[in-house]
C-alpha cells in the first residue's frame, strides 16, 4: 500500500472513533445530567429522603403547589390545596388529584421541580406518586399523596435566607409501557 492510502485509512479510523465517541456521549448525557441534578439540586430538582428531619425549626416556610399536564395526555391534574404553611423540618402531606378524561387506560409519569431553584437541594420527598408511573382507568379519578419536608440545613445556607415560599411543581407526561406500547393518549377521544 502506498503512503496516501495509509494516511487516508488512519484519518478514517480517527473520524470513525470520534463519531462513535460522540454518539456514546450523547446517550450518556441524559442519565449523567439527571444524576447531577439529583445530587446537587440543580434546576430545582428535589431530593429523596428515607425519613423526616430530626429537628423542626421555628423558621416558617410556605409551600405552594402547581400542576400541569403535557400535550398528549388526556388527564385533568391539579393540587388539592393551594399551599401549606409549615416550619422548616416539619413533615407535611399534600395531595394532587388526577382524572383520566379518555375512554381507555392511560399511564403517565410526573416530572417535578421547585422554585426558587436554589431551594431544590433542601426540598426532601419521603414518598411521592412521582417516583413511579401512574395508570388511570377510563374516567378514574385518584388522589395522590406526596410526603415531604424542607431540610433544616437550609437555615445554615445564607444564600437562602430570603426564601420564605417554595413552589413544588409537577407536570404529567405520557408514559410508554415497554411491554405493551400503551401509555399516553395522543389520539383525540
Amino acid at each position: 500500500m502506498n503512503e496516501g492510502a495509509n494516511r487516508n485509512r488512519k484519518t478514517a479510523l480517527i473520524f470513525s472513533g470520534v463519531a462513535v465517541g460522540m454518539v456514546a456521549m450523547s446517550f450518556a448525557a441524559v442519565p449523567a445530567y439527571r444524576a447531577f441534578c439529583q445530587v446537587t439540586g440543580w434546576g430545582g430538582t428535589t431530593q429523596r429522603a428515607e425519613a423526616g428531619a430530626q429537628e423542626v425549626l421555628e423558621r416558617p416556610v410556605t409551600v405552594r403547589f402547581d400542576a400541569a399536564v403535557s400535550d398528549g395526555l388526556s388527564w385533568r391534574f391539579k393540587p388539592e390545596q393551594v399551599s401549606q404553611d409549615l416550619h422548616i423540618g416539619e413533615t407535611a402531606l399534600a395531595f394532587f388529584e388526577a382524572e383520566n378524561l379518555s375512554s381507555k387506560p392511560v399511564t403517565g409519569r410526573a416530572s417535578f421541580n421547585v422554585t426558587p431553584a436554589k431551594a431544590g437541594i433542601y426540598f426532601k420527598k419521603i414518598e411521592c406518586f412521582c417516583f413511579t408511573e401512574q395508570t388511570l382507568q377510563p374516567g378514574e379519578t385518584v388522589s395522590m399523596p406526596v410526603t415531604y419536608f424542607v431540610d433544616p440545613a437550609i437555615a445554615k445556607d445564607t444564600n437562602l435566607d430570603d426564601v420564605q415560599t417554595i413552589t413544588l411543581a409537577y407536570t404529567f407526561f405520557p408514559w410508554e409501557d415497554a411491554e405493551t406500547g400503551s401509555g399516553g393518549d395522543s389520539a383525540a377521544e
